[in-house]
């Protein structure tokens, strides 16, 4: 089976995805922590790899940037690979003042201004939430490996360059932790299919103090919220 974005054939995806937005970061966790890493998928260079973590057999692919990137591989992955669950791990923008840089966030909740949600017809305002179990897991591997997180709502926008006057300020006044660009439509996708999916971020910016990091070091780097993804499949 191959899908206009993806050549993967049966079998060759893990029940399991990590799922980055940067598919150069697939490749670098695929390279550093699996075993028997093999690439799968390199349609658009949106790079996949099946491998061995622990014993575990888990796949990595980049899903690019934005709700309707995610939304086609999610979407492939749970309808056309049979893939149970996806754990993004990606990058987000610090908006609560007690956020600083290189902090890891787990997305209970993601808040929108996408409308993506229309196609599903409802009668009202989906609220896109984590799996529990997976949520629960990643809670539990934070602290076995003794890692920080914030668990709590982020912001899943559409807009990356705001034409007027941002109300990030806002949201972080509702107690919004973060902003980034994909996990509710991956919440959406994973309701709508009965599937799991769950979001891990690392603060890579916070564009309401004008602090950020490096392109190489998001790249490259921010293992915490790798090694608490990985720890959080051996757990369930």
């Amino acid at each position: 089976m191959s899908t206009p974005h993806n050549n993967a054939n049966n079998g060759d995806i893990a029940k399991t995805v990590l799922m980055p937005g940067d598919p150069l970061r697939a490749k670098f966790i695929a390279e550093t922590y699996l075993e028997e890493a093999v690439c799968y998928n390199t349609v658009r260079n949106m790079l996949g790899y099946t491998g061995y973590y622990k014993g575990e057999r888990i796949s990595v692919q980049g899903s690019g940037m934005g709700m309707p990137s995610i939304g086609i591989y999610s979407y492939e992955l749970f309808h056309e690979y049979d893939v149970d669950r996806i754990i993004r791990v990606g990058t987000s923008g610090g908006v609560s003042d007690d956020v600083h840089l290189r902090d890891v966030i787990i997305a209970q909740g993601a808040c929108t201004n996408s409308a993506y949600a229309n196609q599903y017809g409802l009668d009202g305002t989906f609220a896109p939430i984590a799996d529990f179990e997976l949520l629960e897991a990643a809670v539990k591997a934070s602290r076995k490996l003794g890692i920080k997180a914030r668990v709590g709502n982020v912001l899943s926008s559409d807009i990356f360059y705001y034409s007027k006057e941002s109300s990030l300020p806002m949201w972080g006044r509702m107690g919004v932790l973060a902003t980034e660009m994909e996990a509710a439509a991956l919440y959406m996708n994973a309701a709508e299919s009965g599937k799991a999916a769950l979001c891990i971020t690392t603060v890579s910016d916070c564009p309401l103090r004008g602090e950020s990091t490096s392109a190489q070091e998001r790249q490259l780097s921010f293992s915490q919220m790798i090694d608490i993804a990985l720890e959080t499949i051996c757990l369930i």
